[in-house]
């Protein structure tokens, strides 16, 4: 159990860092790490050991990343996941999730086919999620980390 446990953080970890680094080289944004983990490192290692856990739930289910514009007027929070397959059920609910918190968040999914980018409210309004658009990050940029990231994604 621990190791599927590890297995799965790893893979996350390997999303989460191809998620910044492209989104980085694209250029268009500031990219902000969002998560609990990068926020609050103290309040995570305590987190096992706090009697009132439901304290840092809006904490610990904050999304991964901030994408800030660099006009500074438009700002996108992101959970980052990875899937090895991409299952209509699962999307909706991670999506339901993280919109019950953070009402206009994005979602990105990094899969071994492509990568998957929209608002929680238009994956529940559409029960989809659209692959990410060229217009976010460019489609030689996209292969590039695709690569890269199916490197490191052995036995998906």
């Amino acid at each position: 159990m621990q190791k599927d446990f590890t297995f799965q953080l790893i893979k996350g970890k390997i999303s989460e860092t191809i998620f910044d680094q492209m989104f980085r080289e694209a250029g268009e944004f500031t990219v902000i790490p969002f998560g609990y983990e990068a926020l609050v490192p103290e309040i995570a290692q305590l987190a096992r050991s706090l009697e009132r856990k439901e304290v840092l739930d809006s904490i610990r289910n904050s999304p991964d990343f901030a994408l800030v514009s660099h006009s500074q007027k438009k700002v996108f929070l992101v959970e980052v996941k990875y899937r090895s397959h991409l299952h209509e059920d699962d999307v909706l609910n991670i999506a339901q999730m993280v919109h019950d918190r953070w009402k206009l968040a994005w979602l990105f999914i990094a899969t071994p086919e492509g990568f998957y980018f929209d608002s929680c409210s238009d994956v529940l309004n559409t029960k989809t999620i659209n692959k990410l658009k060229p217009t976010w990050i460019n489609a030689e940029l996209q292969e590039k980390y695709l690569a890269v990231m199916n490197k490191f994604q052995v036995n998906h």
